[in-house]
């Protein structure tokens, strides 16, 4: 049974921005882990055209945020790498949940090739003997024998090992994990009880909603093989008791909490989304809800880009305005803004003008640049960026 949209679209977006910790950004360190453990998981990207997906992530939800504080984290044991809907950091609370994905690995579900176990066996002792190591520490050398001088069947065993769970992340050096077994890395206490596929679907929908206010079963079970028919079954029951409520918005069934919904301040500021952040990374939510039609590019051959490699989804509070194209030019303090379109609407209201400065001029810092230079826009654009951001990007009012 369906009921009406408890809350007009407009309010449902103040509310995600909000649950997004978006337009409530946390403070501190401690702010990193409040957001991670708010999320559920950040995205691990490796890409470094600007800085990286996880840190910018978490640039947009905790003030003066600092990437050293990811790895403390790491290193503290309160956050672990696995796989959520892709590679992650996920809060240490929540590990018990990654058993159920490692319990089916373990079983013989494939992930992406066939496991060697006897690489892994070699691979497993060596790091039991030597302590931690990656992949590079595999690699060939002059030596002309030994296991280890061919390095890609090892990494592909070092990668089995960690997404069965018999190995963990303690760092990364180079971006390049770092693993141990996980014996040694887990914290003591920590609950290992494989979660039945219950437990893991309604695990599942506690940590969307928590994050994303409402959501149907696929939005729920996105990329989880096997679940979206455990979620919509568990979805029914929880509505049926009462737990949660049901509402149809454009045809399709979103499931929310049952509570009376109280509404933050509407957010009046300019974000520069992650193509990889938690509001976004589902492209047709993106689109149901905020009118965005957004791709990244980045997968897309150069002739065939329609708009440039790594861009970035422009927000003005709760609406959708534009897009930014960014390269950081680290050696010479320079943010390029490679193409850049926004809604004429938005650009005679002087509030959008000082907060997109704003906005601009706390990324460019946040990937060490000093400067921002915008290559390619319509001439309209070029001219109001030229007469209106400029100014205020020099004098540092913005």
């Amino acid at each position: 049974m369906s009921g009406t949209l408890p809350f007009s679209p407009a309010e449902f977006l103040q509310l995600l921005l909000e649950k997004q910790h978006i337009s409530t950004p946390q403070s501190r360190r401690s702010g990193a882990l409040q957001a991670i453990e708010q999320l559920g998981y950040v995205q691990i990207d490796s890409i470094n055209v600007v800085e990286r997906a996880h840190h910018h992530v978490l640039f947009n939800r905790v003030k003066n945020y600092q990437p050293q504080w990811l790895d403390e984290l790491l290193s503290e044991k309160k956050i672990f790498e696995y796989w959520s809907h892709a590679a992650a950091f996920l809060p240490m609370r929540d590990f018990r949940f990654s058993l159920y994905r490692k319990a089916q690995l373990q079983q013989g579900q494939k992930h992406w090739f066939a496991p060697d176990h006897q690489q892994m066996r070699e691979v497993r002792a060596r790091i039991r003997a030597e302590g931690p190591l990656k992949a590079a520490d595999f690699a060939k050398t002059n030596e002309a024998s030994g296991p280890w001088w061919d390095w890609q069947p090892a990494k592909k065993a070092l990668e089995q090992l960690f997404m069965q769970g018999e190995l963990m992340v303690v760092r990364r050096e180079r971006f390049q994990k770092v693993l141990d077994l996980t014996e040694r890395v887990l914290p003591a206490g920590t609950d290992c009880r494989v979660p039945d596929e219950r437990e893991y679907a309604l695990h599942l929908i506690e940590r969307y909603l928590q994050c994303h206010v409402a959501g149907t079963a696929s939005q729920i079970s996105y990329l989880r093989p096997g679940m979206k028919a455990p979620v919509s079954a568990l979805l029914q029951e929880l509505v049926h008791s009462g737990l949660l409520q049901c509402f149809q918005y454009q045809g399709q069934s979103y499931y929310a909490e049952s509570e009376q919904w109280l509404l933050p301040a509407k957010a009046t500021q300019v974000y520069l989304l992650n193509p990889f952040d938690n509001l976004l990374i589902q492209r047709q939510r993106l689109q149901h809800w905020f009118g965005a039609d957004y791709q990244l590019e980045v997968y897309v051959p150069a002739e065939k880009r329609r708009f440039g490699y790594y861009s970035l989804p422009v927000f003005y509070g709760t609406a959708y305005v534009g897009l930014m194209d960014v390269k950081a030019q680290r050696d010479n303090g320079v943010l390029l803004l490679q193409h850049l379109q926004l809604a004429p609407q938005w650009l005679g209201k002087s509030r959008f003008v000082q907060q997109f400065a704003k906005a601009l001029q706390a990324y460019a810092g946040f990937n060490g640049c000093r400067h921002v230079v915008l290559v390619r826009a319509e001439p309209k654009l070029l001219q109001w960026f030229h007469n209106e951001i400029s100014p205020l990007l020099q004098s540092g009012a913005g």
